[in-house]
């Protein structure tokens, strides 16, 4: 029974992919041409700080972003917050927790928030400001659930709910992501596959889109005084497709080696590679390096490198710290803190 959903899963993963895979123009970049992009913002600073090469990884609440099937290899309890400063002066709060259900599988949560300076509002009246300002928020909530279907496969779904609000408007959309990972017979190669942010178009309405309306201007004694809602378009989410493999050819007691390489189809960006690597020393202090955007025409994104450390307690209790830079061309920096405990 297990193997015949693991290939219908597998099946409509690829169906999937392939129907959206079509929507892509390969010689348009299409950058800008979706809603919500915080979406696309890497969560996790290991992850980051690993070049965003995450997929076969996955191994941290943070899979709920990566690949929610990663959830299925977790034990116990786990929680992770980050705190992420991006550019502009903009900052992300993420919050990601796990919870083994032993047989059942795997469930996950996430919240995603921003954290944006106020504007003033200005007009052409007032190019110096109305004395009015106003503020941009960014939300998304999700429920993730993984399971392993065999010792060595596992799927995982993520549902959520991604909220937009720029000061009298606001946008939702309701979107899943999808993932699979499999150890392979190869002793330290895991494959990993995710589908991120598939679902419905989000469409800004609000007061501001309500003006008065004079149906016939050349006229006059008619009501020019109409009410009348402005029709606004409506823009996809930021679909990504990755795949990725990792590997571990080095496996002691005193040492650990990882290495990962992502392939990214987003549908507003060209494809580009991601690859990464992470040094565990006793399994208490890790120093991590990638390369973000690897062959992407113009990208401001390359070089990322961080670090770790992980403590235990009180026997099974574990508590990790985490940090990323990431490189950002003209646009200086992003750098990434996290805290997590795993009991």
């Amino acid at each position: 029974m297990k193997n015949k959903i693991l290939i219908l899963f597998t099946c409509v993963l690829i169906a999937v992919s392939g129907v959206t895979a079509q929507s892509f123009v390969s010689n348009v970049s299409k950058k800008g041409t979706s809603a919500a992009p915080f979406l696309s913002i890497g969560q996790g600073a290991r992850a980051v700080g690993m070049g965003s090469a995450y997929v076969a990884v996955a191994d941290d609440p943070t899979a709920i972003y990566w690949n929610p099937s990663g959830l299925a290899n977790l034990d116990g309890t786990s929680i992770v917050f980050e705190h992420t400063s991006w550019i502009a002066d903009i900052k992300y709060n993420f919050l990601a927790a796990s919870y083994n259900l032993g047989n059942l599988g795997t469930i996950g949560f996430s919240f995603i928030s921003s954290d944006i300076p106020e504007m003033d509002v200005t007009t052409i009246a007032d190019p110096e400001g109305t004395g009015e300002t106003f503020s941009v928020n960014d939300v998304a909530v999700s429920l993730a659930y993984a399971i392993k279907l065999t010792d060595n496969f596992s799927i995982g779904f993520n549902p959520k709910f991604i909220q937009q609000r720029i000061w009298r408007m606001s946008a939702t959309a309701f979107a899943i992501d999808m993932g699979v990972q499999y150890v392979t017979p190869f002793d330290g190669i895991v494959l990993g596959m995710s589908i991120s942010n598939f679902g419905t178009k989000m469409k800004l309405d609000g007061n501001s889109s309500l003006v008065l309306y004079d149906p016939d201007p050349s006229s006059t004694g008619n009501n020019g005084q109409i009410p009348a809602n402005l029709s606004t378009d409506e823009w996809e989410l930021p679909l990504n497709f990755r795949v990725g493999i990792s590997y571990m050819p080095v496996k002691t007691e005193q040492h650990k080696f990882l290495i990962a390489i992502d392939a990214a189809h987003p549908s507003d960006n060209y494809e580009s590679i991601n690859i990464g690597g992470e040094y565990t020393f006793h399994d208490i202090f890790s120093i991590r390096g990638g390369y973000k955007s690897l062959f992407l025409q113009d990208s401001e994104e390359s070089i990322t490198f961080g670090f770790g450390i992980k403590q235990l307690s009180l026997g099974n209790v574990s508590f990790k710290i985490d940090y990323s830079y990431g490189k950002f061309g003209r646009l200086t920096n992003s750098q990434k803190f996290s805290v997590g405990v795993t009991f």
